[in-house]
């Protein structure tokens, strides 16, 4: 039962990468949110997968602490997936070019922690893996989305005029 967990945790194995576990498991949240952008409402969906991939992960939270036998293990990456997730789940369905700057822009803060996301870090178990990338999640959204507005306000006003 523990390689069903240890699936879970590490996002199809994304996660037990000998390289950049965190960077390559966010590649999990790019294959959902690309999936997720040929649904109807691409945010709906994408806020259930978030709310979902979060659920598994917090109940997997002390597993994969005491399997990988450290606090926050590189192999678990379903925080890396919600932030991502978060950070490209209000822009509409995703273009290549969101999917791509939505991982940049996600991982250089969750790389860079904001002081609010490195407090989440002292939560035990599964949300102390999780929220410190939700926060990480939302500064990304805030930073692609007021530009992604700003061109969409412009284009609307260019076309309207």
């Amino acid at each position: 039962m523990n390689w069903l967990k240890l699936g879970l945790v590490s996002c199809g194995y994304l996660g037990c990468s000998p390289v950049a576990p965190g960077t390559v498991g966010t590649l999990g949240g790019v294959a959902i949110a690309w999936a997720l952008s040929f649904t109807d409402n691409y945010l709906l969906w994408s806020a259930v997968a978030a709310v979902v991939v979060y659920l598994i992960g917090r109940s997997l939270g002390d597993w994969a602490e005491k399997y990988a036998g450290e606090k926050d293990p590189g192999i678990f990456v379903l925080d890396e997936v919600v932030g991502y997730l978060i950070t490209v789940a209000w822009l509409g369905a995703p273009s290549y070019l969101t999917l791509a700057v939505g991982f940049f822009v996600f991982r250089f803060f969750d790389i860079f922690k904001p002081k609010l996301a490195r407090r989440m870090e002292k939560i035990p178990g599964g949300d102390g893996i999780l929220l410190d990338d939700v926060i990480a999640g939302f500064y990304g959204l805030a930073l692609v989305m007021v530009p992604a507005r700003l061109l969409l306000t412009q284009l609307t006003w260019t076309v309207g005029s």
